[in-house]
């Protein structure tokens, strides 16, 4: 049984929506509420090898699962088509709809990307000509953010791998800004118990000191009028209302309240909105919204560039793959990479000043006549219809994922992109006598 810090009751005793004996009661049930998201890029619902039947109120294409799957061993998840994401951070969405017009181009920062819920999120809601900066402060965390991006398909994205002061220098670069601070976690003790032995009121301290220092650091590249989406997994008030109120009184920011429907459960306070898990099918969630009153100067964004664009002999064998034949293309370290104009413009201006994990789609490498695609080629939603693929069941494509042997249904050559239900998995070169999986290591399925 659960035993929530009296200190931390005691801090929530008279905050709006707060319940003691229906949240203690709340964190006596063992936790069982599954949720996903839709790759918007990729949809398919009625190829799911699962039952959904439930949506997320306050997110589209977002569904409860009745039972959870073993999302390891479905191919679809491997081919990008869904993420699996916590009901109550997918609010972000809704944040953002209400407060961006996304009609036009817009630039985005996810500071604390990984492991990619809200940045895949955020890049659902971004046009073509968008750009999506997800940044991750910690390696091997940002090679995760670096590998759920990619799967989602799209070459408007960028993942960086830097401290936050890093983006201090982008005076008024960002229309929104997207801090999900590291926090106490309070909010997660139902599905992460072992949290609750590391939570102590000096760790809430330290918490809200780093999360000032960090918004600090942030907050000169939004643009004047431009929005803050601060969340945590918290319910302390020091890492909730407090820092929102400190951002109104002492940063020149303005809080933006949203219109939520009653039937959400979802609890407004006075600085921000609060997911209790008595109240929403969700686990403990903070959010606000805050608006930019004040400007800096805008930061000189160079368009020249130094990266090397393909050839005209290089295009030929490239747009072989792909739908648009009008995307940029450059190469680095001999590697192709595809992105829209934003992200282009992005890594020209700012390429000596942070470390990329990540720009557009990775197409693959020229050697010789041939193009040796990437994975991220097989992920991307730009993938040309035409490009040689086969179709498996269920059980070779798990083969497949495993690096196993597999048997193929139809006589072919040369990559082949790999499928399941259509969705590509990854690629395959096809010999007389074997083929190659070509799938990385770091993918492979081990179960």
């Amino acid at each position: 049984m659960l035993h929530i810090p009296d200190l931390l009751l005691k801090s929530l005793t008279g905050l709006e929506g707060f319940d003691e004996e229906a949240f203690i009661k709340a964190h006596q049930v063992e936790n069982k509420i599954t949720s996903i998201r839709l790759n918007p890029f990729k949809k398919g619902l009625e190829k799911l090898d699962f039952i959904v039947n439930e949506k997320v109120k306050w997110a589209n294409d977002a569904f409860y699962l009745d039972v959870r799957p073993s999302f390891i061993l479905d191919p679809l998840f491997h081919a990008g088509c869904y993420y699996v994401q916590e009901a109550g951070s997918m609010f972000i969405e809704h944040a953002l709809k209400n407060t961006i017009d996304f009609s036009g181009s817009v630039n985005v920062l996810d500071l604390c990307g990984a492991p990619g819920g809200k940045s895949t999120l955020i890049n659902s809601l971004l046009n073509d000509q968008s750009l999506l900066v997800a940044n991750e402060f910690i390696k091997n965390r940002a090679d995760i953010l670096t590998q759920n991006l990619s799967k989602w398909g799209t070459n408007n994205t960028v993942v960086t791998n830097n401290d936050p002061q890093k983006f201090s220098s982008l005076n008024s670069f960002f229309d929104a800004v997207v801090v999900d601070a590291p926090c106490s976690g309070s909010g997660l003790f139902r599905k992460q118990p072992e949290a609750i032995e590391e939570w102590s009121n000096d760790n809430v301290n330290l918490c809200s000191n780093r999360q000032r220092t960090i918004l600090l650091h942030v907050l000169p590249c939004l643009k004047e009028n431009g929005i803050l989406v601060y969340s945590t997994c918290s319910y302390s008030v020091k890492e909730n209302e407090d820092i929102v109120k400190w951002l109104i009184d002492d940063c020149r920011m303005e809080y933006v309240p949203l219109s939520l429907p009653l039937d959400w459960g979802i609890v407004e306070t006075q600085a921000g909105y609060r997911f209790y898990p008595h109240l929403t099918k969700s686990e403990g969630f903070f959010c606000a919204v805050l608006r930019k009153r004040s400007s800096e100067e805008d930061v000189y964004v160079s368009k020249k560039t130094s990266n090397v664009e393909a050839t005209k002999a290089e295009r030929v064998l490239l747009d072989n793959f792909l739908k648009d034949k009008d995307a940029s293309i450059i190469k680095k370290n001999n590697q192709f990479h595809m992105l829209n104009r934003s992200a282009l413009i992005f890594i020209t201006a700012f390429e000596k000043q942070f470390y990329f994990k990540k720009a557009g789609c990775v197409m693959g490498e020229i050697k010789g006549k041939d193009m040796v695609p990437n994975q991220e080629l097989a992920w991307s939603a730009a993938l040309n219809a035409a490009v040689s693929r086969v179709d498996l069941d269920k059980d070779a494509a798990l083969k497949f994922l495993r690096k196993e042997s597999f048997f193929l249904p139809q006589a072919l050559k040369g990559f082949t992109c790999i499928t399941y239900k259509n969705f590509a998995l990854g690629w395959a070169k096809i010999l007389p006598n074997r083929i190659n999986n070509y799938l990385p290591n770091e993918l492979r399925i081990l179960k």
